[in-house]
């Protein structure tokens, strides 16, 4: 009993002080050390700790002492770790209820995932309708919001994992859970950061480039030649999708916006043919005008509603379009739907968080190949302003005044 007990062994240790409190053969709990200064000084005086930080003792404490003591000295080794991550006082509501919370459980990597350090997120506007309550979650997204970010690579979970390793520096999308100090999140869903583009422009690509992608190419079919209006056109997923549009050959590409500075934006930095402020303008009549009576071939909406039925009037015969959001509300006035079977139009909704990993893991391969005309310049990645993430607040503020000309990007320290 006079004999220094040292265990260096013990399955299941993390890196770090280990306690080596020897009760009865029965009686071992394996914890971590919370207070190793008053196990020395208030527990057992004749104790010590040697330079690889292992608990030495001259007199074990009886089973009663352990557990008497635990309580203050130790924590289980299955309790949670936490990190901070942006939450919602009360579950839902406006910008107010927002605040970091240090006390969110650090997530764990299940098979086929990476669990990353993260360096930045974006914002989008689901975030925005998540907060307040009204967006349905796919069933594998956790509570915290945020899909895109930028970050490194800590660990991973059992599986294969391809080319990626730790300390991997990547960007990427989730179901969820960005706003935070870390996220598990699968690899096939990863990219590697280029290193001549930084972490906060990488961080407003993944979601708007994406889902651009997905509306152009996936869902109205795009074919060389043919015309385009992108509405909300200084939004980041407009701002994707005009460029590549261009790319795709588009005949002409036009775009709404609110603002005489977005219209100058989406005209002189994106390159559309012509941009028209819905605002001030009667838009529709305009694109008539601009296309000469015939309309244009792909419509790309996120209002919803209220531009319904104008989406008809300015779709060309055979047109398509697809529905990304319903910003304008989800009830349509007065609607006459006759011209989407004389001119045999094709409308179609869509979203891309509730979509499978197989289909998303696609467009994620889509995306891999702009990187190069990202570092190129070819295709640029426009973001308007870079917020730390403790003002989030300020961050969804700037979101919800629909100001922005490109993306809305948070760091994190």
């Amino acid at each position: 009993m006079g004999r220094p007990v040292i265990r260096r062994d013990l399955p299941g240790w993390k890196l770090g002080c280990r306690p080596n409190i020897v009760s009865d053969a029965t009686a071992i709990d394996v914890c971590e050390v919370v207070l190793v200064m008053y196990v020395i000084a208030s527990v057992q005086p004749n104790a010590a700790v040697n330079k690889d930080c292992d608990f030495i003792t001259q007199t074990p404490l009886s089973h009663q002492q352990h557990h008497k003591h635990s309580k203050l000295i130790y924590k289980s080794e299955n309790m949670p770790e936490h990190i901070k991550a942006v939450d919602i006082r009360g579950g839902t509501g406006e910008l107010d209820a927002l605040f970091i919370n240090a006390e969110t459980p650090k997530p764990t990597a299940s098979e086929g995932q990476a669990i990353v350090k993260i360096k930045a997120f974006g914002i989008n506007r689901m975030d925005i309708i998540q907060r307040r309550g009204f967006y349905p979650l796919p069933p594998q997204a956790p509570k915290t919001l945020g899909v895109e970010f930028s970050g490194t690579i800590e660990s991973f979970g059992p599986g294969d994992h391809g080319a990626f390793k730790e300390g991997d520096e990547v960007f990427g999308l989730a179901y969820g859970g960005a706003y935070a100090e870390y996220i598990a999140v699968s690899t096939r869903m990863l990219l590697h950061k280029p290193s001549s583009i930084d972490f906060t422009t990488c961080a407003g690509i993944p979601e708007a480039w994406i889902t651009a992608t997905q509306a152009l190419h996936l869902v109205l079919g795009f074919t060389k030649g043919k015309s385009i209006l992108w509405h909300a056109g200084a939004s980041g997923v407009s701002v994707a999708g005009i460029q590549l549009s261009r790319v795709a050959g588009a005949s002409e590409v036009y775009a709404t916006a609110g603002s005489q500075d977005k219209l100058d934006f989406i005209t002189s930095k994106l390159g559309a043919t012509a941009a028209f402020n819905y605002k001030t303008q009667d838009w529709a009549e305009e694109i008539k005008k601009a296309t000469g009576g015939k309309g244009v071939d792909y419509i790309v909406d996120f209002v919803g509603g209220n531009y319904f039925q104008k989406n008809q009037d300015v779709a060309a015969r055979d047109g398509r379009m697809v529905l990304l959001g319903t910003l304008s509300g989800a009830k349509v006035p007065d609607a006459d739907i006759s011209q989407i079977l004389f001119k045999r139009l094709r409308i179609e909704g869509s979203t891309l968080r509730s979509r499978d990993e197989i289909y998303q893991g696609e467009l994620r391969d889509r995306l891999e190949k702009y990187i190069p005309d990202f570092e190129s310049g070819k295709l640029k990645i426009f973001i308007d302003e870079v917020f730390s993430w403790e003002k989030i607040q300020e961050a969804h503020k700037h979101m919800e005044d629909a100001k922005n000309l490109g993306k809305i990007i948070c760091t994190i320290p």
